[in-house]
């Protein structure tokens, strides 16, 4: 599958907001990489670690309480990994992953920033699919084609006087 340009373009606008970024990559709900700017990182294992992650980090958000998932870092020897639920329903996650200097304040607030812009890119482009196909029509139906309706072309009426009609007599 190629890649959404419009999400390959946020996730490098972001990576040029943050330079300690060493990655960056949009995962949809079933592991499905929508974009990714992962040099160096298999981009397919990493969207399904990112997902189990997810799915584990909301179950343990959901079991103490906390409420909906957000977000999630990892820290580990030589950097970060972040976690985040794109859109308010999380539609999409975004996962960073940054060197071990990034400031994990910043990483945050462009994450959280991307990851609803991100949202909103999948979104929109939802609701142009939902308004491309007719309504009432599940996707792949296939829709029969009204019959074509023809008029014959009605004869000029006579307009003389001599004329009869079944009336006269």
């Amino acid at each position: 599958m190629a890649a959404d340009p419009h999400i390959l373009d946020e996730l490098r606008r972001l990576r040029a907001r943050v330079p300690q970024l060493t990655g960056a990559l949009a995962t949809g709900p079933d592991g499905a990489v929508l974009a990714q700017d992962t040099p160096g990182v298999d981009p397919r294992a990493t969207a399904a670690l990112a997902v189990q992650a997810h799915a584990a980090a909301s179950e343990l958000a959901d079991a103490t309480g906390q409420g909906e998932f957000r977000e999630l870092l990892v820290r580990g020897v030589y950097g970060y990994a972040a976690t985040f639920a794109a859109g308010g329903a999380p539609t999409a996650v975004l996962t960073l992953l940054a060197q071990d200097r990034v400031n994990v304040g910043r990483l945050h607030l462009e994450g959280r920033r991307s990851g609803a812009r991100i949202g909103e890119l999948l979104d929109a482009a939802e609701a142009a699919a939902r308004a491309a196909r007719p309504a009432g029509r599940p996707l792949g139906a296939v829709s029969a084609a009204p019959p074509i309706r023809t008029r014959t072309t009605r004869s000029s009426r006579t307009t003389s006087a001599d004329a009869r009609t079944a009336t006269d007599s």
